[in-house]
């Protein structure tokens, strides 16, 4: 089992200029204290860029995996639904950027804000 089915992420809206995840804030997803854990929304960030990056690479031997990223928790949440939004920054050659906004869907706060760095590598044959 993989993370997008373990914590129940569906997808959306995926292409190559914006994905949108939503994911179930559950117990499996809390923190000892009740909050959402940041880890989660890291995971959940990563997740939509990555998607979006591979979108990207419409070479079939090519794909994106992430080597940076950068977090900000602005809100603490410990129920209700998280939508993620991934839109790209920078598509190069080598290197994407995408900017990922997550939200609590009930309020419409938002819970963190990302940015994510990848870089495109040759599938080995």
């Amino acid at each position: 089992m993989n993370a997008v089915e373990l914590f129940d992420i569906q997808t959306i809206v995926n292409d190559y200029r914006k994905v949108v995840l939503s994911m179930p804030v559950s117990e499996q997803t809390l923190q000892p204290f009740g909050m959402l854990h940041g880890g989660i929304s890291a995971m959940l960030a990563e997740t939509a860029a990555s998607m979006g990056a591979n979108t990207v690479l419409n070479d079939t031997n090519q794909f994106a995996v992430g080597v940076d990223l950068n977090i900000h928790h602005l809100n603490s949440v410990s129920q209700g639904t998280l939508e993620a939004v991934a839109i790209p920054l920078h598509t190069g050659r080598r290197i994407q950027t995408w900017q990922v906004d997550i939200y609590e869907t009930q309020q419409h706060n938002q819970i963190a804000s990302a940015t994510v760095t990848l870089t495109n590598h040759q599938k080995k044959e």
